[in-house]
């Protein structure tokens, strides 16, 4: 018997659900959001990580001058990491029954960033950083969207965040390292 506010289940009616629906894999019952709704947003989320890889690439082979080693290096980390991102993104799909779209027809009208190439390296860091700052928005915002609705969700997407922020202070302290000045007020 449980108390008032304590947790309690009906393991039996547990054993029994989990017998059922076995196509559904780890979609169970209590799933506590939309799941096509969830799948789009995912698909939107795997658009923005695929234009975020190629503009990285791109930087890694494209960018020259005195100082770019270190800063392709960077890029280069960066591209990695990205496709990392899309990979778990992707895998998450699959686990909630849906199809991850790599179409590369429908990428850059779901994707949130932009493929900018910029003139020279500074314009690459400068697009890079502007590129994570728009992914750090967009995925606080799927975060509070995911909630308790979908806790794995929004546990895969903080881990992806932690790491876009990452990103956006790399890319801050390259761009202030090769224009010379703080670009932030403390």
């Amino acid at each position: 018997m449980s108390t008032p506010g304590s947790f309690a289940s009906d393991i039996g009616e547990i054993r029994k659900r989990a017998r059922e629906h076995l196509e559904q894999g780890a979609l169970t019952p209590n799933y506590g959001g939309d799941v096509e709704t969830a799948i789009s947003l995912l698909n939107d989320a795997v658009a923005t990580e695929i234009v975020c890889v190629l503009r990285y690439r791109f930087h890694a082979i494209a960018a020259a001058g005195i100082a770019s080693d270190a800063v392709k290096d960077e890029f280069e980390e960066h591209a990695d990491e990205e496709e990392r991102h899309l990979l778990w993104i992707a895998e998450r799909i699959n686990q909630l029954g849906g199809k991850p779209d790599l179409n590369p027809a429908g990428v850059s009208a779901r994707s949130a960033t932009e493929y900018v190439e910029g003139e020279n390296l500074v314009d690459m860091i400068r697009e890079n950083l502007i590129a994570e700052r728009i992914v750090i928005e967009t995925y606080r915002d799927l975060i509070r969207y995911f909630a308790d609705k979908d806790p794995t969700t929004r546990s895969l997407l903080e881990k992806v965040l932690a790491q876009e922020e990452d990103h956006a202070n790399d890319m801050h302290d390259l761009l202030v390292a090769h224009e010379g000045w703080p670009m932030l007020d403390h």
